[in-house]
């Protein structure tokens, strides 16, 4: 997508959902979900501090918009793994479609917004 750095991080976040997803679909048990939960939320903040730092750097025109879409999947996640460790949630088909939707959304859409700005000052 333009950069080999964030792509690499991308495909890994998507290997994690997937990971979550495989879980969700053998009915793994909840103490075998929260730690794929939990990687996944953390690959997702240093994901973001990464794409955050570039848009700073070189002072995306849609950095704002871009950092409200991330600020909500952390919060939607975190709210969700909180319940889910609290035994107040469950996996559901919900939440599988909302990380495969956002994420889906979130790469081919609104990341494709900044790749001229990042390939023009050099990330590669």
């Amino acid at each position: 997508m333009g950069s080999d750095e964030l792509d690499y991080q991308h495909q890994h976040m998507i290997e994690i959902i997937n990971e979550v997803y495989n879980a969700f679909v053998k009915g793994e048990q909840r103490d075998e979900i929260g730690p794929i939960l939990d990687k996944l939320s953390q690959y997702a903040v240093y994901h973001f501090t990464m794409e955050e730092f570039y848009f700073k750097m070189f002072e995306f025109y849609d950095k704002e918009a871009h950092i409200k879409e991330h600020e909500m999947f952390r919060q939607k996640v975190t709210a969700f793994i909180v319940k889910f460790k609290s035994k107040d949630a469950n996996m559901t088909c919900d939440v599988m479609n909302f990380l495969k939707d956002w994420l889906h959304d979130h790469i081919l859409d609104l990341d494709r917004k900044y790749i001229d700005c990042f390939v023009k000052n050099g990330v590669k």
